[in-house]
């Protein structure tokens, strides 16, 4: 497993099958860009599968650190994909709805022409046609969308710092996604790789789309942070929390103003059904609460 620092990968390695025996490297045992860094790895792992959550996601600095961008999000997936083809090992590449350009007004199909906004965007496809041209023996492509986590930065933990500081904040109310707890997101990947590892998956590339189910702007995402935190005692006042529109709050780089996923194909491919966002996000306060409790924050 490639990316151990991040969300995803933190949450992968909590959730591994019984019986499964993971390698998660990162930064600090090989350069994800060195090829011999990489066959290094591959020659003391000997992987049946890859996950690669690897990635540079910092969405607004891409728009400057191009280069970067797709240093990490193309050619190194392109790197791996070719030891993994040597190996012959199977693998599942994690992208992004921001390859979608946000005009549709119903939930995009992995079979949907991407046409990504900004340079993280592009980069990311790079990166999926990347490993399908690497005619890797099975290669799968997962996209997910607003994803977070107890591990590391995101939305919901910042805004739980924002309200505990803040009397009143502006969020964006017209961009429209489906937040994902990687925890659940952890959990469809192994359900994939479970079926690859089986010869379960068909040999041909594929593309699956994964979020939880439902439908939010990130004004409405606040909203239930704020609501269910206080509610678990999580924070202690509530805060106004004002809609702003997208050119209220001007970012570097463009992002779709809808970026809902249509994940029907991985639910029915692996009878996966997808639980509701706000189901999963009261599942993840559980549980920062009583990492708050030991201290974690």
């Amino acid at each position: 497993m490639i990316g151990k620092n991040g969300q995803l990968a933190w949450e992968l390695v909590r959730s591994k099958p019984q019986g499964w025996h993971v390698t998660a490297v990162g930064r600090e045992e090989f350069d994800i860009t060195h090829r011999h860094s990489v066959a290094s790895i591959f020659e003391q792992s000997r992987p049946d599968i890859i996950i690669n959550s690897a990635a540079y996601t910092a969405v607004d600095r891409a728009e400057q650190a191009t280069e970067e961008a797709y240093l990490l999000n193309e050619a190194a997936v392109a790197e791996l994909a070719s030891h993994a083809k040597n190996f012959g090992a199977s693998f599942i590449q994690l992208s992004t709805d921001f390859v979608f350009d946000g005009k549709k007004s119903e939930p995009y199909d992995s079979m949907d022409a991407p046409s990504p906004l900004n340079v993280y965007g592009h980069s990311k496809l790079a990166g999926e046609r990347a490993l399908f041209a690497s005619e890797v023996k099975s290669s799968v492509v997962i996209r997910t969308s607003w994803v977070y986590s107890c591990h590391g930065s995101n939305f919901v933990k910042t805004m739980l710092r924002l309200m505990a500081e803040r009397d009143s904040l502006g969020v964006v109310s017209d961009q429209v996604g489906s937040p994902t707890w990687a925890n659940g997101l952890a959990k469809a990947v192994w359900t994939v790789a479970g079926h690859m590892a089986n010869s379960q998956v068909p040999s041909k590339p594929e593309i699956f789309h994964w979020a939880d189910a439902g439908v939010a702007s990130w004004y409405d995402f606040a909203t239930a942070i704020q609501e269910i935190a206080l509610d678990k005692g999580i924070l202690q006042r509530p805060t106004e929390i004002r809609p702003i529109s997208q050119k209220e709050y001007p970012t570097p780089a463009q992002r779709p103003s809808y970026s809902v996923l249509d994940k029907s194909k991985l639910e029915q491919t692996f009878n996966f059904p997808a639980k509701h966002w706000r189901t999963q996000l009261t599942l993840m306060l559980d549980e920062y609460k009583e990492l708050s409790k030991r201290g974690a924050y």
